[in-house]
């Protein structure tokens, strides 16, 4: 389900980590380590990798798989990670922020779909001063359902004044599989940005686009997204 096509979108959709924004490694490594510490157990350098990206898809099965209790593991990890030293080792992604910026400075609705927890994405947002972006911002909770579970992102539309049965033609762009499922369960597009090889993650992941940077995408950065909501293409003029 690969489109060549330009895509023209009434509003967009982000997840946070990963798509938007990163964490430095060294801050992902002391989590790791403290979280091992808590529960008892090492991990690799490869694992903290797998769990922190969901390079292997759904994070519960695979700490199952490794012989770890979802239910041990998630209090430990958000016990261990301390909210301002994670905003501080948290960066925007370049191509990310022309695009958003592009989508913002045009008028398009933007939100997050996320689920990183609002204690933790909070203080990312203000460090980056990145909060007047969003015209919806969604933490995802056992309540609300998780990706791919639609009901994050049809709140995520009913916050930007949709209605999310009918709310036009939308996307969500975002780094995981959920992301895409996601979108596709809430009826919206899916993009797919690969931060890490199809090598690294150990399979590829079916997107309406799939792309390495959102600079590959027909709305990027050589494409201004017009005001009026059609599309500048200097190869059309």
């Amino acid at each position: 389900m690969v489109s060549d096509a330009p895509a023209d979108y009434d509003f967009w959709l982000f997840d946070l980590d990963g798509t938007l924004v990163d964490a430095e490694w060294s801050y992902t490594r002391e989590v790791f380590d403290r979280v091992g510490d808590r529960i008892g157990r090492e991990f690799t350098d490869r694992e903290a990798e797998v769990l922190w990206h969901g390079l292997g898809g759904a994070r519960d099965p695979q700490l199952r798989e490794w012989g770890i209790d979802p239910e041990e593991f998630w209090p430990a990890f958000h016990a261990v990670e301390d909210p301002q030293a994670r905003a501080e080792a948290t960066y925007l992604h370049d191509d990310a922020a022309a695009l958003v910026a592009d989508l913002v400075a045009a008028g398009r609705p933007v939100g997050v779909v996320t689920h990183c927890q609002a204690f933790l994405a909070e203080p990312v947002i203000d460090h980056l001063d990145v909060g007047d972006w969003f015209d919806a911002f969604v933490s995802c909770t056992p309540e609300l359902g998780w990706k791919p579970d639609p009901a994050p992102v049809r709140h995520a539309i009913e916050r930007l004044g949709r209605n999310p049965d009918t709310p036009g033609r939308g996307v969500l762009a975002g780094d995981g599989a959920s992301d895409v499922g996601a979108a596709w369960n809430a009826g919206l597009d899916g993009i797919h940005v690969e931060r890490h090889s199809p090598d690294r993650r150990g399979r590829c992941v079916l997107a309406d686009y799939r792309v390495a940077s959102f600079d590959d995408l027909p709305l990027g950065p050589d494409r201004d997204v017009a005001a009026d909501g059609g599309v500048s293409d200097p190869a059309r003029k």
